[in-house]
């Protein structure tokens, strides 16, 4: 007479997304999500419980975490912006006679809804990739944190070029001419260093914890 797996897995289901969310509610809403940065976006830690999100529960559930990450980011750019640039993220927000618009929506959700979506299918693609390769975890965690968090930084930076590039120059002050070397800037002092953590996170949070959780569902 088996237990009742079903219900367990659903409870344990919910209890791990709740805590990566109300993780996710804090880097996104106070300043222990932010980290210092040489370029015009903030370095965040927003995209981590997204990546373990993906690796732990898989790729829907990191979409949904992702989601909510973008969100918590539109939130906070209408009603705290934490700087003139805040309308590439917000189309309820404005600088002048320059407003945001659908494709800060776009920015907004697209990107971190893929984070979980790249993380988690990088994941699985790896793990059957390196599946004969010895002590494959480490690669195949880090490698798939690493490009769930670089999918976000492209894709934000990309759009900002693509979709209001002249207005972010002005709003922040510097020839148009200087966008793309700002924004390189930005993926170079932001985007890898918050790469790079992504990578570390995934693996050293996301493999013990499948070990334990494993036991447990055992």
């Amino acid at each position: 007479m088996s237990a009742k797996p079903a219900p367990r897995k659903s409870v344990l289901f919910l209890a791990q997304f709740s805590m990566l969310l109300a993780i996710e509610a804090i880097v996104c809403f106070t300043s222990l999500g932010s980290l210092p940065a040489f370029g015009p976006i903030v370095a965040t830690l927003s995209h981590i419980p997204v990546i373990i999100t993906a690796l732990l529960l898989g790729t829907v559930p990191g979409a949904a975490m992702g989601f909510f990450f973008g969100l918590f980011s539109l939130i906070v750019m209408t009603f705290t912006p934490p700087g003139p640039t805040a309308f590439v993220f917000s189309p309820f927000y404005s600088v002048g006679e320059v407003s945001g618009n659908f494709w800060s929506l776009a920015i907004c959700f697209i990107p971190r809804i893929l984070i979980g979506v790249v993380t988690g299918l990088s994941f699985r693609l790896l793990s059957k990739i390196l599946a004969n390769l010895d002590k494959k975890d480490a690669l195949v965690y880090g490698i798939s944190g690493f490009l769930g968090s670089m999918t976000n930084t492209i894709l934000v930076v990309g759009g900002i070029f693509l979709f209001f590039g002249k207005p972010f120059s002005d709003a922040l002050g510097f020839s148009y001419d200087l966008i793309l070397d700002v924004l390189g800037g930005t993926v170079l002092t932001s985007g890898i260093p918050e790469a790079v953590l992504g990578a570390v996170a995934a693996y050293a949070v996301c493999k013990p914890l499948k070990t334990i959780l494993a036991k447990y569902q055992s």
